[in-house]
């Protein structure tokens, strides 16, 4: 179940938030929350829930024990073991088959083993409980479930954002009356959902049309075929295939994350913000700041400064932010695009650090330009688990494949698809955003931004979502 799906819509969530309303203690109503968070993750996967509350009792106990604990060594050893129990598990049922191609041949046993959804964003969540107890940044939790629910709520379970356990453990647990923010909430929900179901899965369709399905491309035993076509694809097609999806990519995951802090909002509950306008920035240093958050924090806080951080000699710090990139290109897949896609970044920050940071504050318009153009590119190692197959598409844009400039169909398909593209690009930026502060002075349109505009944006997708069978969400797979 995805949150623009119309069973989620119109009868989950309604259903579930009837019977957190009807509940009247804060226990109960976790308790209501608890449950339909498991039905929600069990609506596609039942038997992975079980691995979910494994891996919740496995933090609850070890971090009892580092409370209970007072020699040092002793707490760092249930640390140890936590950290340990949660990295092999991820790393059996997300990296088994990586690490089985490095030595031949994948074993069948582990080609059936299927990837839990959401397995990155829980157990990143449940390692951060487990460090903060450690740290003294928080207390551990005597009850089970209260652990379980903070790592299997509905709301950012399966695609985040990232929530720190001392972030939320007292809204969650403590204290919410009074905190709700009911408007602003539905209203942030209605604008994600717009974002993924009008905008989104539009330029999705778009780009499946023109560089391939992921299914497809990444099938094997396709790979002469998909390079085939992909020689084909005109210049223009490979550089309007690569912008919906930079386009896509950014609306699909940002409308999640919406939809995630505005169903929290409703209930008191204040999820991190996880963007603010990446592609607004004027290097690649700023866009990481902008760009997925509450990841980038947390390997920040969790990896890089334990590596020592950039207190220690410049050969150790680059050897820690390359061991940070080297993870976050890991975390997004279990595919070497996406190893190469993480160093790809760390050589660019590198070169910023380096050599551009002070050229880059001196301009205007053109860093903004370069961090465009490095996104772009990067996209193109992330779309492709097949690294010939990006490199295909990264020289058809500009011809090296012997592909033609245009045709009829690429030239009909972009007059078809401009006026997408234009609304896309815009709904990246912060200029609906300000439009919508500027005009809110005005009484009347503050009115109608609460009220008669989420109603519009949820009849819209509605209509949108009717009948719509290209619904993905491109960071369940994370």
């Amino acid at each position: 179940m995805v949150f623009s799906s119309l069973i989620f819509v119109y009868a989950f969530l309604p259903l579930s938030l009837i019977a957190y309303a009807l509940c009247r203690s804060l226990r109960a109503k976790n308790i209501s929350l608890l449950v339909f968070s498991l039905i929600f993750y069990a609506w596609g996967e039942p038997k992975y829930v079980l691995l979910l509350m494994l891996m919740a009792a496995t933090d609850w106990f070890c971090a009892l024990q580092i409370d209970f604990s007072e020699q040092p060594g002793v707490r760092k050893a249930w640390l140890i073991l936590a950290v340990f129990i949660d990295l092999m598990l991820i790393g059996v049922f997300k990296y088994a088959g990586l690490v089985c191609s490095l030595f031949g041949e994948i074993p069948d046993l582990v080609r059936r083993i299927t990837l839990p959804i959401g397995i990155s964003f829980y157990t990143f969540q449940l390692l951060t409980y487990v460090v903060d107890v450690y740290r003294g940044d928080a207390e551990s939790e005597r009850e089970y479930w209260h652990v379980l629910l903070y790592a299997a709520l509905f709301h950012q379970c399966v695609a985040g954002p990232i929530v720190r356990y001392n972030s939320i453990a007292e809204e969650l647990f403590i204290d919410r009356s009074g905190a709700d923010e009911l408007t602003d909430g539905i209203r942030r929900f209605t604008c994600g959902l717009a974002k993924k179901a009008l905008l989104a899965n539009p330029c999705g369709a778009l780009v499946d049309a023109v560089l391939l399905t992921d299914a497809t491309a990444s099938d094997p035993s396709l790979f002469l075929e998909n390079l085939g076509r992909l020689q084909g694809v005109t210049v223009l097609g490979a550089w309007m295939g690569m912008a919906a999806f930079m386009l896509q990519i950014y609306l699909d995951f940002s409308a999640y994350s919406d939809m995630a802090i505005g169903m929290g909002k409703v209930l008191g509950l204040h999820y991190p913000e996880n963007f603010n306008y990446p592609y607004a920035a004027a290097s690649v240093t700023e866009f990481w700041r902008r760009w997925h958050i509450s990841l980038s924090s947390f390997f920040r806080d969790y990896v890089y400064i334990p590596l020592g951080g950039n207190r220690c000699s410049l050969p150790r710090n680059i050897l820690n932010t390359f061991v940070v990139w080297a993870l976050t290109g890991l975390w997004h897949g279990a595919s070497w695009n996406f190893v190469l896609w993480g160093l790809y970044w760390f050589v660019f920050l590198m070169i910023e650090r380096f050599f551009l940071k002070p050229l880059l504050g001196r301009l205007r318009v053109l860093p903004h330009l370069y961090l465009i153009l490095v996104v772009f590119v990067g996209w193109i190692l992330f779309r492709f688990t097949d690294v010939r197959l990006g490199w295909t598409v990264l020289r058809g844009l500009f011809g090296l494949n012997g592909n033609a400039a245009a045709d009829f169909v690429s030239t009909t398909m972009l007059e078809n698809n401009m006026f997408l593209l234009i609304v896309s690009a815009v709904a990246c930026t912060p200029l609906p955003k300000l439009l919508s502060e500027r005009l809110a002075v005005s009484g009347i349109w503050d009115g109608c931004r609460r009220s008669l505009v989420p109603i519009l944006l949820l009849l819209l997708s509605t209509c949108a979502l009717v009948g719509e069978s290209y619904n993905p969400f491109l960071y369940f797979q994370f």
